[in-house]
């Protein structure tokens, strides 16, 4: 069989080789009959045109080899398929498929090499990179506290502040639209209200006031300018001061008076901007880690809660209103995307999106970070296993990392594979309209058989 093929080989490599001497012909070879040299002597229609009759000659020469070998060719071919017992379309059809078997073992080789990497290994590499990042952010654990009080002199503030028959409070709550609390607490007043950059600007305005000591509707309207005038300052220098840390450039002003509002917001007693600000820096160092580029990952990070300052005028989640302030002032597609895609509200198209994700949920977890009680933390933590136990074929469940992952153990004889499968998304969507929590929960649910022996 091999010398058949041989054969084969040999008949149309000689087309090639002739065709391949058409051109050595015409720059080398002399006409027949004339000697090296001679050429010179003749005139250059008759060189020329015996030049064309050696071409034309070696045409036909090679044109008669090709045809000799593409009848060769069929009746060899014709006798693989008689020695095989084989018409050509089945012979084909074993060929493909001998190709196809093939290709896939050297494909099942290729994917082993690169992508089959023990999972330790994986794990390891993946553990180290997080442990990298975070040993290098060091920041304090926050401690501020959500409500806003007011110290007073002495008692008798209270009823300056109340005014006769209460116009002094009236006017105070209408102008800086926050509500002022007095009660019966010594030497304290409260203020309360929703937006917490007014509420700033209410206890600059409050705290201006009774240092002044003259309350009344138009020093009121007075001190709360002046207030805003400050505010305005410092809101400004507080997004500064977190893009010189972070050693940022070309931010539009707009977004960075966006980010000095985030300092009045808090998400579980931590600071808003100072979470944005840890966020940037730990997306930096995992991007730095695994080869991406940092300032991009660096203002994906602090842009991605950007939306919490924006006012209300902006549809949609704090996300996709971020992604449209950020769209508008110009800023990389990778960024935009990565913040959109923040809260998985869009599909990621970018590996920092990722990075984003991971750097909000390492910022958010770690000790010290957002204020918990004990008796809530462990309220949070009964229910989400009490919830998980409800179900069917759950013999036991464990909460794990804070809370942040439920493990539901379930009995192998009265709950088949598909069953499981689905409890987990059972259990998942339970947790989702029924309890609040912040972040993310990992629902596993784990189906196990163990048979053992032993032998004596």
């Amino acid at each position: 069989m091999t010398e058949i093929w041989t054969e084969v080989g040999i008949a149309l490599s000689a087309a090639t080789l002739a065709a391949a001497a058409v051109i050595i012909a015409l720059k080398y070879w002399p006409p027949r009959g004339a000697k090296r040299g001679s050429h010179a002597q003749q005139g250059p229609s008759e060189e020329l045109q015996r030049r064309i009759e050696r071409v034309r000659s070696i045409q036909q020469e090679t044109e008669e080899t090709r045809k000799e070998a593409e009848e060769n060719r069929a009746n060899l071919e014709q006798r693989l398929l008689e020695i095989a017992g084989m018409s050509r379309e089945d012979a084909r059809a074993e060929l493909t498929a001998q190709m196809k078997e093939s290709s896939e073992e050297y494909l099942e080789e290729l994917r082993h090499d690169l992508l089959d990497v023990p999972e330790a290994q994986v794990e390891a590499r993946a553990r180290a990179v997080l442990l990298a990042a975070m040993q290098r952010v060091g920041s304090t654990p926050m401690s501020e506290e959500t409500s806003t009080t007011v110290s007073l002199p002495n008692d008798d503030m209270k009823g300056r502040l109340i005014g006769r028959e209460g116009r002094n409070i009236r006017s105070f709550e209408s102008v800086t639209g926050v509500s002022l609390l007095i009660d019966e607490t010594p030497d304290t007043v409260l203020l309360s209200g929703f937006d917490p950059v007014r509420r700033e600007i209410a206890r600059v305005t409050l705290e201006a006031l009774i240092k002044d000591g003259r309350i009344h509707p138009a020093s009121i309207e007075e001190k709360h300018q002046e207030a805003l005038a400050e505010m305005d300052k410092a809101v400004i220098s507080l997004g500064e001061e977190a893009i010189r840390k972070l050693r940022l450039s070309s931010i539009h002003p707009e977004i960075v008076s966006l980010l000095g509002k985030l300092h009045f917001r808090h998400s579980f007693s931590q600071n808003t901007l100072d979470h944005s600000i840890e966020v940037a820096f730990l997306c930096s160092l995992l991007a730095s880690e695994i080869g991406f580029d940092p300032v991009l990952a660096k203002r994906a990070g602090l842009f991605h809660d950007l939306g919490k300052a924006i006012s209300h005028e902006f549809e949609g989640s704090h996300a996709s209103a971020a992604a449209k302030i950020l769209r508008h002032h110009g800023e990389p597609p990778e960024v935009i995307n990565a913040v959109a895609a923040s809260h998985e509200e869009v599909a990621a198209e970018s590996p920092y999106a990722g990075l984003v994700m991971l750097a909000d949920s390492i910022s958010a977890a770690r000790p010290g970070a957002r204020a918990d009680s004990t008796e809530g933390y462990i309220q949070r933590v009964r229910s989400l296993e009490n919830l998980a136990r409800g179900f069917e074929g759950v013999k036991d469940c464990y909460a794990l990392q804070a809370g942040r992952e439920i493990r539901a153990i379930v009995d192998p004889e009265n709950v088949p594979d598909d069953q499981a499968k689905r409890l987990a998304l059972q259990i998942r969507h339970r947790i989702e309209n029924e309890l609040q929590y912040p972040s993310t929960i990992k629902v596993t649910v784990i189906r196990e058989s163990r048979f053992c022996e032993t032998a004596k």
